[in-house]
């Protein structure tokens, strides 16, 4: 049976949002965020991460030293929460957004490839998953996959987002940890019925 997955932006939501960061030692956990991927995963969620990293494409960090700050953040989920909070998996593209007109490569948020990558790969459910992110990109992916719902929260870039342009049937949160809560809340109380108006 196809498993539900929580996927997860990174910057300005697992971590703290650094402009094109491409330092190991810039990695720093969002406060609770350890704790809110290991209680997804108790409940026997996939906890996925997707991201855009242009840095790649930019050129300003390899994809071994992205690697490498990966493997630091998985460590400091563990580190914060025990192995329950290390991701299930991690989905990144390298493409920087166009600058032409040309519409951004499918892989790139607010387009959905890497969802429907993971979704092929890991067996996932999408119609029972959701996507959590601090960018109107992060909710647009979620929902053009097939997502229960998204989850904007209120950390990173998501602090300055207007309520007005959130997408109907996405929801907000102050962060991650009242993401997860909110969403764990809302399945219990309504089952997985079909996507409820967020707005």
């Amino acid at each position: 049976m196809r498993r539900p997955a929580v996927f997860l932006d990174r910057d300005g939501t697992l971590i703290e949002h650094v402009h094109h960061l491409h330092r190991v030692e810039d990695v720093r956990l969002v406060a609770g965020a350890a704790e809110a991927v290991a209680r997804l995963r108790s409940t026997g969620r996939l906890a996925v991460l997707a991201t855009n990293q242009s840095v790649v494409g930019r050129g300003m960090l390899s994809a071994e030293g992205l690697e490498a700050i990966h493997e630091h953040l998985q460590a400091l989920l563990e580190d914060a929460a025990g192995v329950e909070a290390r991701l299930d998996a991690i989905y990144w593209n390298p493409h920087v957004p166009p600058t032409d007109g040309a519409p951004p490569h499918a892989d790139r948020k607010p387009n959905p490839g890497m969802l429907h990558r993971a979704a092929e790969e890991l067996d996932i459910d999408l119609g029972r998953s959701w996507m959590v992110g601090d960018a109107l990109t992060d909710l647009e992916a979620g929902l053009r996959a097939g997502c229960r719902s998204s989850i904007l929260v209120r950390t990173g870039e998501g602090a300055g987002v207007d309520e007005n342009a959130i997408p109907v049937g996405a929801f907000v949160a102050a962060d991650l940890s009242h993401a997860i809560g909110m969403l764990l809340a809302r399945e219990e109380s309504v089952g997985l019925r079909g996507v409820d108006s967020g707005r």
